[in-house]
């Protein structure tokens, strides 16, 4: 005697991995490809935006207000140290912040392919 399950001729459910749909190019893996690649984009685009309006700005204030021009700090002009030792920091600061933002948005994105 056999024996069987009424549902043995219902569908069966396969569950499907976000990495495989990534690997198989499938609409919702790209979908989750777009999303970490917006992600990192923004980012990019935010700390070019900072950078780009705080050395921006430095030229306008200088024309703006010429007597930043004549201040010195140990001999040295402000325009001189605003130029360099600021901006540089600014840049190293910059630089390390986006390498972590990019790095946490691949950790998450990591994440969710192990998590499903």
């Amino acid at each position: 005697m056999r024996v069987t399950s009424p549902r043995a001729s219902a569908a069966r459910t396969r569950t499907v991995s976000i990495a495989s749909e990534i690997d198989e190019q499938t609409r919702l893996g790209e979908v989750y490809i777009t999303s970490l690649m917006r992600s990192q984009l923004r980012l990019a685009l935010t700390v070019l935006l900072v950078l780009g309006t705080t050395l921006g700005l430095l030229p306008l204030l200088f024309s703006v207000v010429p007597e930043v021009g004549r201040f010195s700090v140990l001999g040295v002009p402000l325009p001189w140290i605003l130029l360099t030792v600021v901006a540089f920091c600014e840049i190293i600061t910059l630089g390390w912040f986006y390498v972590r933002q990019a790095e946490r948005n691949e950790a998450d994105f990591s994440d969710l392919l192990d998590g499903r």
